[in-house]
């Protein structure tokens, strides 16, 4: 089912599905498997390139490479771009931690102070995908095998997949959105609104 905020409709399933990222679990293997790289805004695309030279100091000397050959993103079969791969599956802003586990070299740049933006969106608000169209978006919950460890660790604690993103989402769409979310949520649980 799908309910309408503003300009968005949303998904009822960010409400009555859990998650809880389980990186001890997975390893942030998101980042280096995929049919794509990450989605991208045009913005985003933007920044990158803006800023590619304060985020190399954080990357894989193949990332770097990558980039410096073929630039910080492609445009993907839908005419969308994403962010580039190494070779077919892994984004090439991705290192690996001495504990095993991948991660964000954008994140990281952004932790450091180095730059003024996180990861991408796309990446932040997982498991929610955000299809933009002329005149409204739509946020969905995307479902991935890989990440059963994180739906399963979601149910043990209890926790919907929109509370799980409560900074991303204040972050992309504005608190009063996310305020939105919550009365959404309230009556759902009330059975005022149906859900899936």
């Amino acid at each position: 089912m799908i309910i309408e905020i503003d300009d968005k409709l949303v998904s009822t399933e960010i409400f009555t599905k859990e998650f809880v990222c389980n990186l001890g679990a997975c390893k942030g293997i998101c980042c280096v498997e995929g049919d794509d790289g990450a989605p991208l805004t045009m913005n985003e695309v933007n920044l990158l390139e803006d800023h590619i030279d304060a985020i190399k100091p954080f990357m894989t000397e193949k990332g770097k490479a990558r980039v410096e050959e073929k630039g910080v993103f492609y445009m993907d079969l839908d005419n969308e771009p994403v962010t580039a791969l190494n070779d077919t599956k892994e984004c090439s802003f991705v290192t690996k931690g001495d504990d095993g586990i991948y991660m964000c070299t954008i994140e990281q740049a952004h932790k450091a102070g180095a730059i003024d933006f996180n990861k991408p969106v796309s990446c932040h608000l997982y498991p929610i995908r955000v299809k933009e169209y002329r005149s409204f978006k739509s946020l969905n919950y995307d479902r991935w095998p890989i990440c059963s460890d994180a739906c399963k660790l979601g149910e043990e604690l209890k926790v919907s997949v929109y509370k799980f993103l409560k900074e991303p989402l204040t972050a992309a769409f504005g608190a009063p959105f996310y305020a939105e979310l919550e009365r959404v949520d309230e009556e759902l649980k009330k059975g005022n609104i149906e859900s899936d």
